[in-house]
């Protein structure tokens, strides 16, 4: 099964933009609130397809259903409980709503059971005044929050972050969290849409209405133990790929070919030109290019005579775990690869 590429799915929201297809270039229509593009996902009527080749038109689901020892390898078994992960950019063209997730035990037992939803964050684009909002200030209880939420100040509880371009953040379900204006992010996650509006920041629109809190349910599922979140770490692996998140749900990893503090705000690049190698163990694994251009070819034959996939930045793909083992490099930098993997 070859490398398989999907038509992104667009969302428009109040908090949207224009820059997934300024900065990644992706097919806007006319509206100025393009907030969401969704790369990779499997949940419920929101389904990838499949944009060409021999299974063009195909979506994730009917992939699954007929391939699920080609796509998934060694995790086919999770292939009837729907695709694991959702792939996603997003545009905060204004500050986004505090939220949180729940974790797999209480999105278990909704009216509506779902998925839990940890992710992470991959930064793409920041301005100067932009703010990553992730954990709470130690020492604040349920109460203080409550009492904040009612009376429109919960910002003075939320930890408070000035990210760089090239900075991993890891959100664990129950993390209280938002992302603030001005950033561009890749996020992957469990493929799950549940989110529990605490906070927005007291807005309002035209009409003099605010969107819906929910915030008994937020309460319920935030974990007070958890306090403020930093940048992850990155570790580099001896393949010449750094992690960036390992937990439950995925491991995040990532390939910077080419020196530069924005495409790597910390350490390890590879020269360009050096091929990494991906695949070829039965594991399914998920690619989108944050910067830069990446192409991929099989690995068994030589270079001449592969047939290659370049992948431009906001480009994404599935690398089927019957795909075998794959290589990918830039041809000029500064490049990052982002590659998400079932743990």
């Amino acid at each position: 099964m070859d490398p398989l590429i999907f038509t992104p799915l667009l969302k428009r929201l109040v908090w949207g933009g224009r820059r997934l297809g300024e900065l990644l270039g992706k097919r806007l229509g006319d509206h100025d609130d393009y907030a969401e593009s969704w790369e990779i996902v499997d949940h419920g009527d929101d389904q990838s397809v499949v944009a060409s080749g021999p299974l063009a038109g195909k979506s994730l689901r009917q992939l699954l259903d007929e391939f699920p020892r080609e796509l998934l390898g060694r995790d086919a078994a999770l292939a009837a409980e729907g695709f694991p992960l959702l792939l996603k950019y997003l545009d905060c063209h204004r500050v986004l709503s505090v939220q949180v997730h729940p974790d797999d035990e209480y999105a278990s037992r909704m009216p509506v059971p779902d998925k839990g939803k940890t992710e992470a964050w991959y930064v793409l684009d920041a301005g100067p005044d932009s703010r990553i909002y992730a954990g709470l200030r130690p020492g604040v209880d349920a109460e203080q929050l409550a009492t904040a939420v009612a009376e429109g100040s919960c910002q003075e509880l939320l930890h408070a972050i000035t990210p760089r371009v090239g900075e991993c953040y890891f959100i664990p379900a129950g993390t209280v969290h938002a992302l603030g204006e001005g950033l561009v992010v890749a996020e992957i996650q469990q493929s799950s849409d549940t989110t529990f509006r605490l906070f927005d920041w007291n807005r309002v629109d035209a009409q003099g209405r605010s969107r819906d809190l929910h915030v008994a349910e937020a309460l319920a599922v935030t974990d007070f133990a958890r306090g403020p979140v930093t940048a992850q770490t990155p570790v580099a692996d001896t393949d010449g790929l750094q992690t960036l998140v390992r937990c439950h749900a995925f491991e995040l990893r990532a390939a910077h070919w080419g020196a530069s503090g924005e495409s790597a705000a910390s350490g390890h690049t590879l020269p360009i030109g050096t091929p990494v190698r991906l695949g070829g163990d039965n594991r399914m694994r998920l690619i989108t290019v944050a910067c830069g251009r990446v192409t991929i070819r099989q690995s068994e034959a030589s270079k001449d005579d592969r047939p290659s996939i370049t992948l431009g930045i906001g480009d994404s793909a599935i690398l089927p775990a019957a795909t075998g083992p794959i290589s990918a490099e830039s041809e000029s930098g500064p490049t990052t690869l982002l590659v998400a993997q079932l743990p």
